[in-house]
């Protein structure tokens, strides 16, 4: 492949790049843009809208299935040729040192047989060519900014969400790469790591490097807005808007950009929750623990049949891990669990926060629905009500969990347990990929069938302001942090 002249500027270029399935549908329409140093991209738009398909496309890792049109140019070098085929030994040669892609899902990135240490100390060691002693020094005070030097001995598995996405943070970028692709790098994230992030991943730009953000968040997207910064939004594969960045985000001129823009929790009017009073659950000083640590401890509280309790509090604190007990997946530290009316195995579910888990891979979404009902003799008539009243396009089914954008999937998995008619549903960050306007509308029928169905909900968000508006109770862990 010839290389094509590009201003010396510009690191990433894209011309007339589109994403098709193998069948010929478009799934993102031809966009161009150019990024130049210095600065930041942001994309915003609804779930589906085609963001993550044009990162995947532009470091050209698309999911089995679909195929890049388009010309894709990376610090002068063609790594894609007008086709779309890319230049393999090109990528090689960048990927890594002057390259990288932050991806949706932390834990994929992630080496589950190696420490948080030893993955970000590989990638200073054998990346960067740092000496060990250089090498370790580096990952130490990395952690260290990131929170991390707690878990510093913790593996994958023993990670929180947030947690886990500061780590893949961390392991991608310190062996300086300076062109920089983060996909919803925030997600699962408490406000203060939340910043601490978006502040790292700015010094990209101001270090003479370029950074290309997908984000949901429309604080994240104001946090990377200067002067010299874009923005651009999606819907449905297309771009409605592009330009300067607080332009965009102040004057936005298309209807959808304008609905997103407003979109805050923060300004929604709180509804009137009726008290409920028949009790499902007791807590009595439950305490959880992760290996020998005792995160938080002396928790009492009943949960009521069709009530929605919230659980806030830091990154790592224990939200998850008191939602897996709940559930039965794993056992209190200390402290008694009591059921008022013992539910069936199946009416205790978990909505997880990585929704890639919840499905098996190579397999059309509707096969494993439809195993689903089977199983538990459930009435399939329940399924277009859903998909409609969740904003799901029925075409959906007929692809596979990797075939489908992150919010898409996480709304197909709230299909699948609201068909069960759970007594009790965890609902552990469940908006965390979707966009402030389909997070809403998710929340609302998710809640609206949980009280409808008298399930209790207990939810998990490091949103304070959506856990505040459609929880009667909330718990923040903080309060029982041991020490």
């Amino acid at each position: 492949m010839q290389n094509t002249q590009t201003s010396p500027d510009i690191l990433i270029q894209i011309n007339n790049l589109s994403v098709h399935t193998t069948d010929g549908a478009t799934l993102v329409e031809p966009i161009s843009l150019g990024i130049q140093k210095g600065q930041n991209l942001t994309i915003l738009g609804e779930t589906g809208s085609g963001k993550s398909l044009l990162a995947q496309a532009i470091m050209g890792a698309l999911p089995k299935g679909l195929t890049v049109k388009g010309q894709i140019l990376i610090n002068g070098k063609t790594l894609h040729d007008e086709q779309g085929e890319l230049d393999e030994h090109q990528f090689a040669k960048l990927w890594g040192r002057d390259l990288t892609m932050l991806p949706q899902e932390p834990v994929r990135s992630l080496d589950p047989t190696m420490t948080v240490f030893r993955q970000i100390w590989e990638s200073l060691h054998f990346v960067k060519r740092a000496d060990n002693t250089t090498a370790k020094d580096t990952t130490l005070r990395t952690l260290e900014q990131l929170s991390l030097a707690h878990a510093k001995d913790y593996y994958p598995h023993e990670l929180s969400g947030g947690m886990a996405q500061r780590a893949s943070f961390a392991s991608a970028t310190v062996s300086g790469a300076y062109m920089v692709i983060a996909d919803e790098p925030t997600k699962g994230l408490d406000h203060t790591n939340k910043i601490a992030v978006v502040d790292m991943l700015a010094q990209v730009a101001k270090q003479g490097g370029c950074l290309l953000t997908i984000t949901h968040d429309i604080e994240v997207a104001n946090r990377l807005s200067g002067d010299n910064d874009l923005l651009m939004v999606m819907k449905k594969g297309k771009l409605l808007e592009q330009g300067q960045a607080t332009d965009v985000l102040q004057n936005p001129k298309s209807d959808y950009a304008k609905e997103l823009m407003s979109a805050n929790p923060a300004t929604w009017t709180k509804a009137d929750i009726a008290p409920t009073e028949t009790p499902l659950l007791t807590l009595k000083d439950v305490a959880i623990s992760r290996g020998n640590k005792e995160l938080f401890s002396g928790l009492n509280i009943t949960l009521h049949a069709g009530q929605a309790v919230g659980l806030i509090g830091d990154s790592g604190i224990g939200k998850s891990s008191l939602g897996d007990a709940i559930c039965g997946l794993i056992t209190p530290s200390k402290g008694v669990m009591t059921w008022h009316t013992k539910p069936k195995r199946h009416q205790v579910l978990k909505l997880y926060q990585d929704p890639p888990s919840a499905f098996a891979q190579n397999i059309k979404l509707g096969t494993l629905i439809d195993d689903v009902v089977k199983r538990h003799n459930l009435d399939k008539s329940q399924i277009a009500p859903l998909m409609t009243a969740l904003q799901l396009h029925p075409d959906l089914l007929h692809r596979t969990s990797e075939s489908v954008s992150g919010g898409e999937l996480q709304r197909i998995a709230i299909m699948r347990a609201l068909m069960m008619k759970p007594v009790l549903l965890f609902a552990d960050e469940v908006t965390n990929r979707l966009d402030p306007i389909t997070q809403k509308t998710t929340l609302d029928l998710l809640t609206h069938a949980c009280r409808t169905q008298n399930c209790t909900l207990v939810m998990v968000s490091h949103d304070h302001d959506l856990t505040r508006y459609y929880c009667d109770t909330v718990v923040d862990l903080t309060d029982y942090k041991r020490g």
